[in-house]
């Protein structure tokens, strides 16, 4: 099969994320209302099935475009009336959900509709061509598929949407997942993919950002404890940015051959990952929130994401020295992250120094093997 023509992101397709830094924010404000020192288990429930839900979405229009896009006038129609349906959802997304439970399904399964439809189109271009005609009849099965279960959670009990919910993003997963025979590659551009993820992890950066600068507040007087906490924020973005870099940068074989599936599945996480890390660092400076919810919140969201991270060490180059000794000492570092965190349960101050300590270690571990690989890199340009 003849490989494609590497594609570029197009300046739609940046537009187009912006609306999901919007959701990211319209998510995380579901975080905001603590009743009893935490979140009640029913609106932490709705922030975490709303976040992988709008990933989800993401991940399906970016794979169509990434296959068949052509940056023309149909592709742009689509991923407008798919913005515009956006803004329902982050409407909906509120404390009180159950009253926007209809119009947050219906938008949500319209979106999955509408990106349904593009591959139905798509058909008509590929008369001749069965492997393509495969995978476009099985992605917008996946797609209609997941609308028909969302949309039935639009006229539920409330009791029952969490599940349903999960449901149907876990039908989308698993049916993405056997939509293409393993191993093939096909007409996917990896190095698009990666670009893609790279700037969504990005966007998903700048709402941390955002979020710190309330560690910067103070009535302009000289305070040890903002200066102490700003600059341990800081670091603490700092080095989770850096990490992710060094993995983008300088580890990562952007020119393998891979249909991106399991690449494009632990980005999900790793942007689930960064989007509960900003929350647990707005909770560390709320004094309503109970110190050890807010500590176990904080310890869970980073080795995710950092598990999520290490996974990508799939990816790497074959000269990148990624081995058993390589992840035995991410892991050590990980286990005692934990145990630090648990001895020092009830010392806020410690919660973030050894977050701190616990981030740079890693992205250690990481810059010592980009450098090794630059190096290894280098000898061979000249050589």
């Amino acid at each position: 099969m003849i490989k494609q023509e590497e594609r570029k992101v197009e300046y739609l397709e940046l537009i187009y994320d912006l609306v999901f830094v919007y959701m990211a924010g319209r998510n995380n404000a579901l975080l905001g209302h603590i009743e009893g020192g935490f979140v009640s288990l029913d609106t932490f429930l709705a922030y975490i099935l709303c976040t992988l839900a709008i990933i989800q979405i993401w991940n399906f229009t970016t794979f169509y475009i990434n296959m068949f896009g052509r940056n023309g006038v149909r592709d742009h129609v689509f991923l407008l009336i798919t913005m515009y349906l956006m803004y329902f959802l982050g409407e909906s997304t509120r404390s009180d959900w159950h009253a926007y439970q209809a119009q947050y399904h219906i938008a949500w399964a319209l979106i999955l509709v509408n990106i349904g439809m593009q591959y139905v189109i798509e058909l008509r271009n590929h008369q001749n061509d069965v492997w393509n005609r495969d995978v476009i009849k099985r992605m917008a099965g996946t797609l209609f598929a997941e609308a028909i279960v969302v949309l039935a959670a639009s006229a539920v009990k409330p009791a029952l949407v969490p599940a349903i919910d999960l449901a149907a993003v876990i039908l989308g997963i698993a049916m993405t997942l056997f939509s293409k025979r393993a191993g093939v590659s096909g007409m996917i551009d990896f190095s698009h993919l990666t670009e893609r993820a790279m700037l969504y992890v990005v966007f998903t950066f700048g709402e941390m950002i955002v979020v710190i600068s309330s560690y910067f507040a103070g009535n302009g007087s000289f305070d040890w404890n903002i200066i102490y906490f700003s600059l341990m924020g800081f670091l603490v973005v700092v080095g989770l940015f850096l990490s992710y870099e060094v993995i983008y940068d300088k580890l990562l074989d952007r020119n393998k051959e891979d249909n991106g599936l399991l690449y494009m599945l632990i980005h999900i996480f790793i942007i689930f990952g960064l989007n509960n890390i900003t929350a647990s660092l707005e909770f560390m400076r709320e004094a309503e929130v109970a110190i050890r919810p807010k500590m176990l919140f904080l310890v869970a969201s980073m080795v995710g994401y950092f598990a999520f991270l290490f996974a990508l060490g799939r990816y790497a180059k074959v000269r990148c020295h990624i081995n058993g000794a390589f992840m035995q000492r991410l892991w050590i570092i990980t286990i005692c992250f934990v145990l630090l965190m648990m001895v020092f349960m009830n010392v806020p101050w410690a919660h973030i120094l050894l977050t701190v300590i616990y981030v740079w270690s890693v992205f250690a571990v990481f810059f010592v093997t980009g450098r090794k690989v630059a190096a290894e890199e280098a000898a061979e340009c000249e050589a």
